[in-house]
């Protein structure tokens, strides 16, 4: 299996697709319980896909460290860590969810390192609505909890909005597939769902920024160009939180997607608009497709 050391303690599980040195990188808590991904489907459009385990789950380190308001920092350092181990530069962050929580702080600490930003269902959620204490201490682990309840590789009945698609509906069902078989695994407990993971409170992103007001002039602060796609009918990602992040990006473009929830998975539709946003912020330096100022005449 690909680990990569990125520091004396520390080696972080990784995933590869595609080759090249068009580089996108995705940290997330884990990408074993999906068949399909955003990220995957780029690698089919030229890119060089590199899909990060976050230290303390899955197959990367545990640890019995807590960063506390800092954990989305720690996985920022992690990605740009491993982008120098393999000695990559510049590259793409990609990421949904929590896992577009680490593009927010890469964007905050280490603009430098980015190209653009896809964030995918991505908030932030308002940090004065979290439980920060919760955070600060993390979770407490029953002695006595039902290890036959999967608390990991689930994907919540309420990410999915209903779709009369037939191959939407096949490939929910493959990846609920993939969930249950992962649970089936030998060494499931241990590897997803060991004492140190399950304490782990990361919170939301840009929780320590405390307060609405903060989080937003620290949104104002990013420079790097950003892709916005999000589900009309997410109920954690709301539309208008995307929204109110999009006011306060500069270089932004946001794309809201009818009929869709927190779990937006027409990647194929996604990669397209992605692809296009790339190729401006390349070739322009801006989001949008450069300004044609050739007269278009009538018929005669």
């Amino acid at each position: 299996m690909p680990y990569l050391s990125i520091d004396e303690k520390t080696d972080i599980y990784y995933e590869e697709y595609g080759s090249g040195d068009r580089y996108v990188f995705c940290s997330q808590i884990d990408h074993d319980y999906t068949s399909y991904s955003f990220e995957r489907e780029l690698s089919r459009r030229g890119f060089h896909v590199f899909l990060l385990t976050n230290r303390g789950y899955g197959k990367s380190s545990h640890t019995t460290d807590n960063f506390g308001l800092g954990w989305f920092d720690r996985y920022a350092d992690d990605v740009v860590a491993f982008a120098d181990k393999l000695g990559v530069d510049k590259f793409v962050y990609s990421g949904a969810s929590h896992g577009s929580g680490v593009g927010w702080h890469l964007c905050v600490n280490h603009p430098d390192r980015l190209i653009c930003f896809f964030a995918l269902v991505a908030g932030p959620l308002d940090p004065s609505r979290c439980d920060i204490e919760g955070v600060l201490k993390g979770n407490d682990v029953p002695e006595d909890r039902d290890i036959t309840t999967s608390t990991f590789c689930t994907l919540p009945p309420v990410f999915f909005y209903p779709t009369d698609d037939a191959g939407l509906i096949e490939r929910r069902k493959i990846c609920l597939d993939t969930c249950m078989s992962i649970r089936k695994e030998p060494g499931y407990e241990e590897t997803y769902e060991s004492e140190e993971t399950l304490r782990i409170n990361f919170g939301p992103a840009m929780v320590k920024y405390r307060t609405e007001e903060k989080l937003q002039e620290a949104l104002k602060t990013i420079e790097t160009p950003v892709l916005m796609l999000g589900g009309m009918e997410d109920v954690i990602s709301r539309p208008e939180l995307m929204i109110r992040t999009g006011k306060c990006l500069p270089h932004c473009k946001l794309i809201i997607h009818s009929s869709f929830g927190h779990m937006l998975d027409i990647y194929e539709d996604l990669a397209d608009d992605a692809v296009r946003f790339y190729e401006n912020v390349v070739n322009t330096g801006r989001y949008y497709t450069p300004v044609d100022n050739t007269p278009i005449l009538p018929v005669e």
